[in-house]
């Protein structure tokens, strides 16, 4: 049996799991991603801004308002009881923590073209760990297979990312062997509870996944985290799951239910291409109300092109 056998050629894998070869890989397209240069050298921040720091800043100090100033930092009670216009000054943060919450629950493992959603999915988590790596932020991750969220602890070195990587990918072969039929209330609200709980503020946030099976609860704790980190949602889809299949009669199976269906009618692809249109839909209102970035991405494109969340 194919899934039986030690896959260890990153061709062998044919879309199906995130071997680690490919996941070290994703390091090499990080130059093609937009990057802005930081002035400050120190050993803490870096050479590149991290593509992760916003104004994200710590409160320094207040000081009479100058040229050039945002007035967006202006502090007008300050201003007020002295009579001349006084700014905020903030410090860049340090040592900012970044987090990925990915979701490799058996609905992840869908695809008609190229990969799974959940290699996509595994490919970018790696990307956003390579990148925490080189502007020296540290990096940590919930995993979650549906069932069980393993947390591994966010640090500044590439021997914790490696580590990080191996769980991904043999995460991402594990969930092969599972349905989605057996894990129907599967969905990524505990990783978000626990970082509700426990992250640093300021810290920031991405969460990976196609947000199919997302409830109300797990929509909560979002807004719940983007009130004190900042929060990007990465929306992972099929391309079947955008363009209506070409016209015919097909057959689809979930679980012991069968379905037959032709999508030759017009009406058909209307309602076809308008359904998952609103799904993808939800998500993106739902950051821009609540001041979350959304990221969409394919998985049959090339992902560092669509990754538009440096710079």
């Amino acid at each position: 049996m194919f899934f039986k056998r030690e896959i260890s050629s990153k061709f062998e894998s044919k879309g199906l799991y995130a071997p680690l070869e490919e996941l070290v890989e994703q390091k090499k397209y990080l130059p093609y991603i937009k990057q802005r240069h930081n002035n400050i050298t120190s050993d803490q921040t870096g050479d590149i801004r991290s593509a992760f720091k916003g104004r994200g800043m710590e409160f320094e100090e207040v000081r009479l308002y100058g040229f050039g100033d945002d007035v967006r930092d202006i502090d007008w009670r300050v201003t007020a009881r002295h009579g001349n216009t006084y700014t905020k000054v903030f410090s860049e943060e340090k040592d900012r923590e970044v987090y990925v919450v990915l979701d490799l629950s058996p609905y992840m493992v869908f695809g008609t073209k190229k990969e799974l959603k959940s290699v996509a999915a595994s490919k970018l988590a790696a990307m956003l760990g390579w990148q925490s790596v080189i502007n020296k932020d540290r990096f940590g991750l919930l995993l979650y297979d549906g069932v069980v969220t393993r947390l591994f602890k966010a640090q500044n070195n590439q021997k914790s990312l490696m580590s990080i990587l191996k769980n991904i990918s043999q995460t991402s072969k594990n969930i092969l062997y599972k349905y989605a039929t057996e894990y129907d209330e599967a969905n990524i609200l505990d990783p978000l509870k626990y970082l509700q709980y426990s992250i640093k503020s300021r810290a920031v946030v991405f969460v990976i996944s196609d947000f199919k099976n997302t409830t109300d609860d797990a929509y909560k704790a979002l807004v719940t985290l983007s009130k004190k980190c900042k929060v990007y949602c990465i929306n992972v889809y099929d391309y079947i799951e955008e363009v209506p299949p070409e016209s015919g009669e097909y057959s689809a199976q979930y679980g012991r239910d069968e379905l037959k269906f032709d999508t030759s009618p017009l009406e058909f692809k209307e309602v076809y291409f308008q359904y998952f249109a609103k799904k993808r839909k939800v998500i993106e209102c739902f950051c821009k109300k609540f001041g979350c970035q959304y990221v969409g991405i394919r998985t049959d494109k090339p992902l560092y092109k669509q990754l538009k969340i440096f710079g």
